[in-house]
């Protein structure tokens, strides 16, 4: 149950309409988390360490991440963030 991460260039960014997904942002904190479903999210701004069973990864803006339904893992948001996100 891993976490995904990727570079999408412009093209792709469009292709999947990622601007007009809803925004969610975060200060600096830590917290707990478990996805119901599927997420998949690009970050604009901030930096992130997310920490489950499987691994610990790190991303930060311009990184686009697919978290797997399912996984129970500890956010720490290194840098206050702004992403795209949605579900399924």
């Amino acid at each position: 149950m891993n976490i995904e991460i990727e570079n999408l260039n412009d093209d792709k960014i469009k292709d999947r309409e990622i601007y007009s997904w809803p925004i969610w942002s975060c200060e600096i904190s830590e917290f707990d988390w478990e996805y119901n479903d599927k997420e998949s999210c690009y970050l604009l701004e901030g930096e992130v360490e997310v920490h489950s069973e499987f691994e610990t990864v790190t991303f930060c803006a311009g990184d686009f991440v697919v978290f797997p339904k399912g996984l129970k893992c500890r956010w720490r948001v290194i840098k206050p963030v702004r992403k795209h996100y949605t579900f399924g």
